[in-house]
């Protein structure tokens, strides 16, 4: 298994004889035991001693514990810490609140606040369609969750998902310049969640729900966009749908198909899954079957419990019946949102050709990447450590900033096309290739064209 370089990074202090060739040892000792050195540092310099940061990378926390083993058997070198760099950096959290106006003096308390704030608070009393304007509720956004599906983690609380929630609110403020909040609630009730969120909605333009379980998840966002007046977004459906429709329309100019010709296999049925599949049907793939723990999901099977019956009733218009194997006899495109390990890579010679595969399970893929790549034409998964990583970053920045500049009290599936293919289209005919279907989440374009797609009119498709 590949090191990603900040999957397992740590720090080791140590010290040793003032003589810089020990340092040389420690590297390449550390890199013949499969590790990264990404930095080295000289902290201090004395007659009798140096003491030295060596920063790297591992696979893990076992082979991060292991590299540090191997310096501490190092002759003449004593190691005085060790320090997860992971940790460090959400030491006090990963997000601020910033004053944006200067509070130097008497003069500017009296504007910013009283007496000065007054009239503007009797202002808005008067014409309420002026707070976004006059207030951050026109730039912020409220990232909602009740921590039940925290990543690939679980049900693990409100508490443990504010790193999540924290990291989101900085991809927001990062990527497109909105003031983000995290919102942790106490509570899996569908009813108390509804509710908190409709009292606190006057102070945001934006409501992100996040790493909330399946299929809560579906009447919370139900509920919220028929009760609020600003936009309602579930970026773990609806930014995953968004990123996986934008890869896809690249992956199929790429092998040359048309998107309403492929027959796409889609594994798991949950948010994620159901999102994808209402995304693609509305993108104009007309022939989608989704596998899950029951099986391939047939609308003549009438054991499925509601949602997953709805999902099957408006795809496999064939019925077919069987496990994961069976659909992917003669399809065009696998897209998993499931768990590790589900597709066997040699699967991959009974699909069409030139097949598609997208394994997006994380960190650990539906099928390994590098397999998979024997066999299909287009590989894309959810790791950033592989080519096409699909990153639901180049989706909900530029969507929300669309929404708050147009002001939009809700947000549409022709949005979401629209979002979809204006990410597509900042990979030029002459970048795109089977290993660059998407653009990089640090191209400064993506987040611009969303907003701008997401404020347009029409649909336009590439």
């Amino acid at each position: 298994m590949s090191v990603t370089p900040s999957s397992y990074s740590v720090t080791i202090r140590l010290y040793t004889r003032p003589d810089f060739a020990v340092v040389g040892t420690v590297a390449t000792s550390i890199a013949a035991s499969g590790g990264i050195v990404t930095a080295i540092d000289v902290a201090e310099s004395r007659h009798d001693r140096l003491v030295v940061d060596v920063t790297c990378s591992a696979r893990d926390a076992d082979h991060s514990e292991q590299l540090v083993k191997v310096v501490e058997g190092l002759d003449g070198i004593t190691v005085h810490k060790v320090s997860d760099r992971t940790f460090l950096l959400h030491l006090g959290g990963k997000i601020e609140v910033a004053s944006k106006v200067p509070l130097k003096n008497r003069d500017d308390l009296s504007m910013a606040y009283t007496p000065g704030v007054g009239r503007v608070c009797m202002a808005l009393a008067e014409h309420p369609e002026d707070i976004p304007k006059l207030t951050i509720k026109g730039n912020a956004v409220a990232v909602v969750t009740d921590g039940s599906a925290v990543l690939g983690l679980g049900n693990i609380g409100p508490g443990a998902s504010l790193p999540v929630t924290e990291g989101k609110a900085a991809l927001f403020k990062r990527f497109a310049n909105i003031d983000a909040w995290p919102i942790c609630l106490d509570t899996q009730d569908v009813d108390e969640i509804v509710r908190t969120v409709e009292l606190i909605a006057p102070g945001f333009g934006g409501i992100n729900l996040e790493d909330i379980a399946a299929p809560r998840c579906f009447e919370i966002e139900r509920r919220l966009r028929a009760s609020l007046d600003i936009p309602v977004f579930h970026d773990d459906q609806h930014g995953t749908a968004i990123v996986v429709l934008a890869a896809l329309t690249n992956a199929l100019r790429v092998v040359g198909k048309a998107v309403n010709d492929v027959r796409v296999v889609v594994s798991g049925a949950g948010a994620a899954g159901s999102a994808i599949v209402d995304l693609l049907l509305a993108g104009g793939v007309g022939d989608v079957v989704v596998w899950d723990r029951e099986g391939l999901l047939s609308r003549d099977d009438s054991t499925l419990p509601p949602a997953k019956a709805a999902l099957a009733g408006r795809t496999n218009a064939s019925c077919l019946r069987g496990e994961l194997r069976d659909g992917l006899a003669g399809s065009d495109v696998f897209i998993g949102v499931s768990g590790p390990g589900v597709l066997k890579a040699e699967w991959i010679a009974d699909m069409a050709d030139q097949p598609i595969v997208f394994a997006l399970a994380n960190p650990d893929p539906e099928v390994d990447p590098v397999e998979a790549s024997k066999y299909a034409a287009v590989v894309a998964s959810g790791r950033s450590d592989y080519p096409n990583q699909i990153n639901n970053v180049l989706a909900f920045p530029g969507v929300f900033r669309g929404l708050l500049d147009a002001r939009a009290s809700e947000i549409t599936p022709a949005m979401l096309l629209r979002a979809a293919y204006a990410i597509a289209a900042t990979v030029t005919d002459e970048e795109l290739h089977a290993s660059f279907i998407i653009p990089s989440v640090f191209n400064p374009a993506v987040p611009k064209a969303v907003a701008e797609a997401i404020k347009g009119p029409e649909v336009v498709k590439i």
